[in-house]
């Protein structure tokens, strides 16, 4: 059976990055990049953390999500920097905002992305194990890791199949369209998160006994870098609030 749209593997991973590293680079980029805090110096490496997803889906061999997500931020960018001041009222918000939510929220996305499709549960629950997370926290994400790209999944095979029997745009209304792919839609998640639940507990999540993992983790060269690069704007985050950069 084929991989779903975001449904982990551990091939064709390219970079092997520790999942805690992963979610630091994550985090980074959604407090200096979505969330646009630091500026100043700070500000002159988003271009840097911009480029890391395009990075680690091009060594995922993950191509046409790179080019995806490098074709939208570039030509966002260009269309701020040519038409920014260059056109005026209602257009002009339009583009400005499409524009600038796809610059912030666009990185952070796919980064997202990359995150969960190169990681699979396993690694993810013992990377929380490693960092003594409660269980309390580690059940109902471990859930969640999977449940997003399943949905995913399942909904883009509830659109196959919805096709394949004609219910299209111009083959019904769009009422029914809509119906005959959200009910679906629905009573699967429901189905897939009573799945998922019990797939934890299988796992021995939530057991008394300390619960053990076949699955290798841990810190390489590539992960000291990145955790270097990420550690640089909260450095200059803290220098600019003790006023020692201007």
């Amino acid at each position: 059976m084929a991989a779903g749209l975001l449904q982990a593997s551990i091939k064709n991973r390219g970079i092997v990055l520790d999942p805690r590293t992963k979610f630091l680079l994550l985090i980074t980029m959604s407090i200096f990049v979505l969330g646009g805090a630091g500026g100043g110096m700070a500000g002159r490496l988003m271009p840097v953390f911009c480029a890391m997803p395009a990075i680690a889906l091009l060594s995922a061999k993950k191509f046409k999500q790179a080019a995806t997500y490098v074709s939208l931020y570039c030509l966002s960018g260009l269309a701020v920097y040519f038409l920014g001041g260059r056109i005026h009222g209602f257009l002009n918000f339009l583009i400005m905002g499409i524009c600038g939510i796809l610059l912030r929220f666009l990185p952070c996305l796919m980064m997202g992305s990359y995150l969960v499709s190169t990681t699979t549960v396993s690694e993810f629950t013992a990377a929380m194990l490693r960092m003594h997370l409660s269980e309390k926290i580690i059940i109902p994400l471990s859930v969640m890791f999977r449940f997003f790209p399943t949905v995913v999944d399942e909904f883009h095979s509830i659109n196959i199949a919805m096709k394949m029997r004609g219910i299209q745009f111009g083959g019904v209304g769009i009422a029914k369209m809509i119906e005959y792919r959200l009910v679906p839609l629905m009573t699967c998640c429901v189905k897939i998160g009573e799945e998922l639940s019990a797939a934890a507990l299988t796992r021995g999540l939530g057991g008394e006994v300390k619960r053990t993992n076949i699955c290798k983790i841990g810190f390489h060269i590539q992960d000291y870098i990145v955790t270097a690069l990420c550690l640089v704007p909260y450095a200059l985050l803290i220098l600019q609030f003790f006023g020692v950069l201007a």
